[in-house]
């Protein structure tokens, strides 16, 4: 088997796992408040990322982690994990799976503004386009299919999805520039993290779980939302002949989730959620295209 199609293998399996995590984290709060379901979701994923250090042989690289290294990756742990996902878990418990997923979609673009801000970069007329489709896709979405009315289904809910997007755009950017080891940095970064929810639960909840379906979900999103998906995902990209062409495969997880949202939760999927996702997904992909017609020129 050729690397190019295991690279796909490796990137259908994570675009499947993601898909589910949108119902398990309705399902999940059914049973758990945010404070608890964050903290056992962490704890499960850095215990798995340990778990990978050690089969991989990457604990020793710990040692030669300078302290700015060690600075560097526990901040970027207490947005991401820590804040990112306290903000988008907090989004969920206030709407509707169908929108709180469509809407945390945005980061992509995001970065790029964040990038022609923070890095100098330049936005072209197809970028701006881009942002202006994809942003009235979330205004179908939020208004349930009317926008113009500007009267959104949950202010605040729509607001810390939004801002889940500007957290992990924040992290994205920020883990562009340290170059250690992926599986290195996703561990410090969940150490971090695992200290940040943990104080978090201690002020605001406990540790009491009354149903264990609460925690197996909670165990669940730290596997494959926040652990061993990340892992394949980069495996999927580092063995791809043509990383743009699978990472565009991640545009399929909104849509199976729709249809799992449907299934597993009962919510009826609005046409105004299909056609605004397509709005955020198009303005998205016309905003990748224009940056990569772009490094070709350059190259």
């Amino acid at each position: 088997m050729t690397d190019n199609r295991k690279s796909y293998i490796y990137a259908v399996l994570t675009v499947i796992f993601w898909s589910t995590v949108a119902s398990a984290f309705k399902l999940t709060l059914r049973h758990l408040d945010v404070y608890q379901m964050i903290f056992f979701s962490v704890l499960t994923s850095t215990v798995l990322m340990f778990t990978v250090m050690i089969v991989q042989n990457k604990l020793l690289i710990l040692k030669y982690i300078s302290l700015y290294e060690w600075v560097q990756s526990l901040g970027l742990g207490t947005l991401v994990p820590g804040m990112y996902y306290l903000v988008l878990f907090r989004a969920y418990d206030l709407l509707p799976a169908q929108e709180a997923q469509p809407l945390n979609m945005i980061w992509p673009l995001v970065v790029v503004v964040l990038s022609a801000s923070l890095l100098k970069q330049k936005i072209g007329w197809i970028t701006i386009l881009s942002l202006l489709i994809s942003f009235s896709g979330v205004l179908i979405i939020s208004t349930r299919g009317d926008p113009f009315s500007l009267n959104l289904t949950n202010m605040e809910g729509t607001i810390l999805a939004l801002v889940s997007a500007l957290i992990w755009s924040l992290y994205w950017i920020g883990n562009v520039r340290d170059q250690k080891d992926e599986v290195v940095k996703l561990f410090i970064n969940s150490i971090s993290g695992l200290i940040f929810v943990s104080v978090l639960l201690v002020l605001f909840s406990d540790f009491t779980i009354g149903i264990q379906e609460g925690l197996w979900g909670a165990v669940y999103i730290g596997v494959f939302e926040m652990g061993i998906t990340f892992i394949t995902w980069l495996k999927a990209l580092s063995l791809a002949k043509t990383s743009a062409h699978v990472s565009r495969l991640i545009y399929i997880v909104p849509f199976l989730s729709l249809i799992q949202i449907n299934y597993f939760l009962g919510e009826k999927i609005l046409i105004s959620t299909v056609i605004g996702l397509v709005f955020v997904i198009v303005g998205i992909l016309a905003c990748q295209l224009e940056r990569e017609s772009n490094l070709e020129r350059s190259n």
